[in-house]
């Protein structure tokens, strides 16, 4: 399994999971879990996705989130899971 995480940060506004999550549908991206809070009016979001039957490659897919945040006015990034736990073993 490809893992990888998505996060979003931002003013709170509706439609934000509605519009990440249909854009990783349409790139055939597997959402597999997902924490999200508002902390006084401000939204913060960490999805975790598989991206094995993903067949657009990564960089197009950060491209994509990238557009809808700006889309949202949020910053929506994605990670790689295998980079993400190089970097924080010690």
């Amino acid at each position: 399994m490809k893992k990888a995480l998505v996060s979003v940060t931002g003013v709170d506004r509706p439609g934000i999971i509605a519009k990440v999550s249909t854009a990783l549908y349409e790139l055939n991206v597997n959402v597999l879990e997902i924490s999200q809070t508002i902390l006084d009016g401000y939204f913060t979001m960490l999805m975790i996705v598989d991206m094995t039957v993903c067949t657009t490659d990564f960089g197009a897919v950060g491209q994509r989130l990238n557009e809808v945040g700006q889309e949202l006015g949020e910053l929506v990034q994605i990670q790689r899971a295998d980079i993400f736990d190089a970097m924080h073993r010690i």
